[in-house]
């Protein structure tokens, strides 16, 4: 299946320059639809996200409190009050588990995280209860760079 490509949205990560964000730094833009992950010298990692539908979204300082691959997914009272129908725990590695390849816990009150998908056309689009999705080799690649304690600045 070719992925759903949305007006303005890259399908890559790309290195930009020019964004003042401090290296070892996420910052996602919700309205932007991006993720950035601060190289230093003003560079930075930049990747296409999903983020959450209207009403879903949120801001703030946050930092990333766990790493997993291939997470089981557990369904949020939310989420299973919308859809009551669904399985409540989808195991990791299943092709219907909606976290993907792997999966950056975030601080805070709420179960958000940054991960992957099974729904790579999502990419791009507000689509979310307000978890940050993003291509499954961007996740790896983000995985791969990134620690526990690693500083997440969410903005509008």
């Amino acid at each position: 299946m070719a992925a759903l490509m949305w007006p303005g949205i890259s399908s890559a990560k790309q290195i930009v320059s020019g964004t003042g964000i401090s290296g070892g730094t996420i910052v996602i833009s919700m309205s932007e639809r991006r993720l950035y992950l601060g190289l230093g010298n003003g560079k930075a990692v930049q990747y296409p996200v999903g983020v959450g539908k209207r009403g879903r979204q949120w801001t703030g300082n946050r930092y990333i409190k766990r790493k997993a691959k291939k997470p089981a997914w557990r369904a949020t009272p939310d989420i299973l009050k919308d859809k009551p129908n669904l399985t409540e725990v989808i195991p990791g590695g299943s092709p219907r588990n909606p976290m993907g390849a792997a999966a950056l816990l975030i601080s805070g009150s709420g179960q958000y995280a940054i991960h992957g998908t099974n729904r790579p056309e999502s990419i791009g689009g507000y689509v979310s209860y307000g978890c940050i999705r993003m291509h499954n080799r961007d996740i790896m690649d983000l995985y791969s760079r990134v620690g526990v304690g690693t500083r997440v600045i969410v903005r509008q």
